[in-house]
């Protein structure tokens, strides 16, 4: 009851940080940051060759587990492609109340906490989702501490033991429409630590000279996770087109639209000098016309993942409308607008770096 508990309150919790959403998800290119916490339940350790006063103990040793709860931060750097990799460091702890040895139990007040790192590789699908939520998988490897208090009654264990860990990882992210670059994460972790770690101890107490061992098994633990990720640098959400006006049937003509094209060098969003001259002749001459809207409108060739593409034409057409504010027009009066690598001004096939369709368009209403 109690997990089932926990996995409602952290839906309920990270559901409604995704709404409303603005813009479509982006993959993450560059550094970032990500922190979670969640609730872990850890499946029965086994153990053997249970050692009191160097004479062996007969039998089979379990360790039974409650449940308890798991923490995590970590950096990391995404390629901009799908893929991230990060730097994990984690802490956890659980209790347990008894120790069973060849099937009679005993009661432990006993609690074991983990901690240590892990280096972790995520793969984000862009799946087109509604709200813009992005499924991904992930693998970590790392080593994890285990420290191990007050096993059982006399035996008082007190021992820290590390060992080879590893990971699996399936979670969705919801992004954040009022801060561009964070989101919402939930997510499900397998953690499964390696090897038989033997621990020596004194007996009946730490301090005891008298020989005393036992070794732990393979231990497993499930963890439900909510968390954020915030990517430092995520450009801001653009306002989609604005919807076609009607015209009356009535209406005069409107005087014909002037256009203005400023080209980009590849994979750039940086103004020329022959861009910044034609974006200077387009606020001059807005002031002169009777214009009422400058409509600016960014787009890429087809080289590159169409989200990336995305997000430059973005990145030019703000770059366009920053200029255009610089020469003197009021913010009030452009609207941008991002269409990737859609309405190529020369057609091409995918993966083609033709200069004219690296372009925005200045267009004054």
């Amino acid at each position: 009851m109690k997990f089932r508990l926990a996995l409602a309150a952290a839906t309920i919790l990270a559901a409604p940080l995704a709404l409303p959403r603005a813009a479509v998800a982006q993959p993450i290119t560059g550094p970032y940051v990500n922190l979670g916490a969640g609730y872990d339940i850890e499946s029965t350790t086994k153990a053997k060759n249970l050692t009191l006063d160097g004479v062996g103990v007969p039998g089979k040793e379990d360790i039974l587990n409650n449940n308890g709860y798991a923490v995590d931060g970590a950096v990391g750097y995404g390629l901009g492609n799908g893929f991230r990799v990060e730097i994990e460091g984690d802490f956890g702890r659980n209790h347990n109340d008894k120790i069973r040895i060849d099937g009679t139990a005993l009661h432990s007040s006993r609690f074991e906490e983990r901690y240590g790192a892990f280096v972790n590789a995520y793969y984000d699908f862009d799946l087109g989702l509604p709200m813009g939520i992005t499924p991904y998988l992930g693998a970590g490897i790392g080593y994890q501490d285990t420290y191990i208090h007050n096993l059982s009654a006399p035996l008082d264990i007190e021992k820290t033991k590390g060992a080879l860990a590893y990971q699996g990882i399936a979670g969705v992210a919801y992004p954040i429409a009022y801060i561009p670059g964070l989101s919402a994460t939930l997510e499900y972790r397998f953690i499964g630590i390696t090897g038989s770690r033997k621990l020596n101890f004194g007996y009946p107490y730490p301090t005891s000279t008298q020989p005393a061992s036992i070794k732990f098994g393979n231990e497993y633990d499930n963890e439900i996770r909510a968390g954020v990720i915030y990517a430092f640098g995520a450009p801001a959400p653009m306002a989609p087109p604005p919807a076609p006006t009607p015209v009356p049937v009535a209406a005069p003509a409107p005087a014909p639209a002037k256009t203005y094209l400023v080209f980009f060098d590849w994979d750039k969003s940086d103004l020329t000098p022959r861009a910044t001259q034609i974006i200077a002749q387009a606020a001059s001459d807005s002031k002169t016309q009777q214009t009422t809207t400058i409509d600016v409108s960014g787009y890429t060739d087809t080289s590159g993942t169409p989200t990336y593409n995305q997000g430059l034409s973005e990145r030019r057409a703000q770059a366009v409308a920053a200029q255009l504010v610089t020469d003197g027009v009021p913010m009030s009066e452009i609207s941008t607008h991002a269409y990737g690598e859609t309405h190529l001004l020369v057609p091409t096939g995918p993966g083609v770096r033709e200069p004219q369709n690296r372009r925005v368009e200045i267009v004054l209403q």
